[in-house]
């Protein structure tokens, strides 16, 4: 089943309460359907991956993706949504290597949202709207800054994806910038 946003957000609210949670996942599903308009994919898919990819981390942070595979699963999900999102754990919690254009951009920007929600809150805008590339490759660079925020694995996901570093940085941005309000980094623009 390809389920609606309205559907898949239910589910996503259901196991979820924390609003920084609530925020990435809204942050992942922004950049994830601005990618699928890169590749010419399913942006409805892509976003549906990107707003339940951490569908049990907030209670089930030491099964995280298994338990979202067996939800998924109860709710008759289609099987690429399930694995996609078991990919993006690679490495880490799974052995799902991303392989699909979509597998490796969730395995890609999951960590590099957070980089730029984090220099978001920093800017004096608190806006993603004035963000440049230049910027978030600056604090990048910066591995104090955002130190939870997995560079190893960002950099593995562009070498998937056969990107330039800045195309990523750019894109993804841009996903982020075109539902600013709705994924909470409009800030003060």
């Amino acid at each position: 089943m390809l389920p609606t946003k309205e559907e898949a957000l239910e589910l996503l609210l259901k196991y979820n309460e924390s609003d920084a949670l609530i925020k990435h996942a809204k942050q992942v599903e922004a950049a994830m359907m601005h990618w699928a308009k890169y590749y010419g994919e399913d942006e409805h898919k892509y976003g549906i991956v990107g707003l339940l990819h951490d569908l049990d981390y907030e209670k089930y942070p030491d099964l995280h993706c298994q338990k979202t595979e067996e939800i998924l699963k109860e709710n008759d999900y289609d099987e690429d949504i399930i694995r996609a999102i078991m990919s993006h754990g690679y490495g880490i919690c799974t052995d799902v290597e991303p392989i699909t254009n979509m597998e490796k951009t969730l395995f890609t920007i999951d960590e590099l949202t957070g980089i730029i929600n984090a220099l978001c809150l920093l800017r004096p805008s608190h806006s993603v709207l004035d963000l440049k590339t230049k910027s978030l490759s600056k604090k990048f660079k910066d591995k104090k800054f955002a130190e939870g925020c997995d560079r190893n694995i960002i950099n593995k996901g562009i070498e998937m994806l056969g990107l330039d570093r800045n195309v990523v940085f750019e894109e993804t941005i841009k996903g982020l910038q075109e539902r600013a309000e709705e994924c909470g980094l409009k800030g003060e623009l």
